[in-house]
């Protein structure tokens, strides 16, 4: 499992021009899953997310994580982040999850981020999404599960 993880001072989700999902600041979660992914991962994932210390202190440096800081979640599926482009121009996605294994997990890795004490905030699976945001700092995290 990947999430490229966005400190955000506001983003949003828009779907067919309909909001989906809207936060003023927080993070912006960019999730991919593989074939190989479990609740496992999900769980690993999901508490990195809560306790990860990317906001700053009074000292200026970053000890503060999101539960103390305050801040919301929007989590986006995106099964690109597994496209490989290492031979020819056209990426291959053979990496990503089919639909009916991610969006489980990806409903999975939403609800134990709301079980860390986190307001989520979704796009929609599958959907042509488009994502705005205000990136913050900028701060941008990748993180994995294995």
């Amino acid at each position: 499992m990947k999430v490229v993880l966005q400190r955000s001072k506001a983003a949003s989700v828009t779907v067919d021009g309909t909001v989906t999902g809207a936060i003023d600041h927080g993070y912006v979660l960019l999730v991919g899953i593989t074939h190989e992914d479990t609740q496992e991962d999900v769980a690993y994932l999901a508490k990195k997310v809560a306790n990860l210390r990317l906001w700053e202190d009074a000292d200026g440096k970053m000890n503060h994580s999101i539960l103390e800081h305050g801040g919301a979640i929007l989590s986006v599926s995106q099964f690109t982040l597994y496209g490989d482009a290492k031979k020819g121009n056209r990426p291959s996605f053979i990496n990503a999850a089919r639909p009916e294994a991610a969006e489980p997990l990806w409903e999975a890795f939403n609800q134990a981020l709301r079980e860390h004490g986190l307001h989520v905030e979704t796009g929609i699976f599958g959907a042509m999404m488009d994502v705005a945001l205000i990136n913050d700092g900028p701060v941008t995290i990748l993180l994995e599960s294995k």
